[in-house]
Formats: C-alpha cells, sequence, structure tokens
C-alpha cells in the first residue's frame, strides 16, 4: 500500500479518534470530577463526613476501574443501546468510553484534592467560608495543577481505549489498524498507524504537563 493509498485511510480515522477521545473526556469530566470531590468531602474528616455513603460510592468507582474494558465494552451493550440507540461507529463508543474512564478520572481526582493542605482549608472555614465555596474556591484551585496531570493521564488512556474500541466496530485509528494492518496483512499501514497514536500521545502528554507545571508555579 503506498503513502498516496494510505492517506485518505489514514485522515478519517485520526479524525473518528479525536471525537470518540475528545467528546468522552468531556463528559468524562462533567461526571467525574464532582464523583472524585464527593469522595473526598463525604469521608471522615471531610467537608461533610457520611462514612456509609462514602463507602457505597467508592464501592461503585472500585468496581468499574476493576473491568478491564474490552469486558466493559461488552457488558454495557445495551445500555449503550439505549443511550445513542446503536452499538457500533464513534458516537456509540463515546458511552463505554464514558462508563470505563469515570471512576478512573474520579480516583485521581479524589487524589488530588487530598494533596490540598488542610491548614488552607481550615483557614477558609475560619472566615466563614460554605462548603461549597471551599471547594469551588479552595479546594479545586489549589489541586488545580494535580487535576490537570490527572486529566492529562485520563486523555492518554482513553486514546488506548479508544484503539481497542476499533476490535469492535468502534472506528477510529483502532479500527483502521484491525481492519487493514491485520486482516488484510498491510504492515506498513500498522506500523504508520502505532506510530501515528505514540506521537498523538506524546503530544498531548506533553501539552499536559506543561500547563500543569505553569499552573503549579502559579
Amino acid at each position: 500500500m503506498t503513502w498516496e493509498e494510505m492517506l485518505p485511510l489514514l485522515w478519517p480515522a485520526t479524525v473518528e479518534t479525536a471525537q470518540m477521545v475528545g467528546w468522552s473526556t468531556l463528559f468524562t469530566v462533567l461526571f467525574g470530577l464532582p464523583i472524585g470531590v464527593a469522595l473526598v468531602v463525604l469521608d471522615r474528616g471531610g467537608l461533610r463526613p457520611a462514612p456509609a455513603l462514602r463507602a457505597a460510592l467508592g464501592f461503585v468507582v472500585n468496581i468499574g476501574r476493576s473491568l478491564p474494558f474490552i469486558v466493559l465494552m461488552i457488558a454495557i451493550i445495551p445500555f449503550t443501546r439505549l443511550v445513542v440507540g446503536t452499538t457500533i461507529g464513534t458516537a456509540a463508543f463515546v458511552v463505554p468510553l464514558t462508563v470505563g474512564a469515570v471512576p478512573f478520572f474520579a480516583r485521581l481526582v479524589e487524589t488530588a484534592l487530598r494533596e490540598v493542605g488542610t491548614d488552607v482549608v481550615q483557614a477558609a472555614q475560619a472566615m466563614g467560608a460554605s462548603r461549597a465555596t471551599v471547594v469551588r474556591k479552595v479546594l479545586l484551585p489549589e489541586a488545580m495543577p494535580g487535576l490537570v496531570a490527572g486529566l492529562t493521564v485520563t486523555v492518554v488512556a482513553l486514546i488506548g481505549y479508544s484503539a481497542m474500541a476499533g476490535t469492535l466496530g468502534g472506528g477510529g485509528l483502532g479500527d483502521l489498524a484491525v481492519r487493514y494492518g491485520y486482516q488484510r496483512f498491510e504492515t506498513l499501514l500498522m506500523i504508520v498507524t502505532v506510530v501515528l497514536l505514540i506521537v498523538i500521545v506524546q503530544l498531548l502528554q506533553s501539552l499536559g504537563d506543561w500547563v500543569a507545571r505553569r499552573l503549579s508555579h502559579k
């Protein structure tokens, strides 16, 4: 297969991967950030201790993290069909990507928030700040470098998940590698796809590291 034949295949596949990762990242933050905050706030010694509720939430998060992604994709096929009306294509696989990434990101959020010094939180409370204000104006801003680093790790993991989604008809670079690189023995295309994924991951990781460093210096 020549470069002229590969380029029309690589560009749409790259766009599909970007769409899957982009939308799933957005939904992961929307759902994972509040869950991570809740894991800290509801813990013993937190802003609003509720150990039983926190334990239940942590149990659910641990279940989500314990499932291999390939198993998760198959297990939630009925839920995916219910949400988007189909189980194949880029839009369909945003659902399992999000479900798989939310527990992972929530734990990273929890870790980042726990690194915030208790003296900062206590000072805000002493000035009369409400729990919501402490979360919005103290915990999240102070933990921002760690949150950005955690988000970067999550996005990189989502790129790997999206490649696996290609094995089940999810589209993207993973689907291209399976259909052409593996099934049709197009070794050069397989190599190019792998290199492209590596480049994308390196760029995103470098960008995330740079942003986290800038925030930590502030």
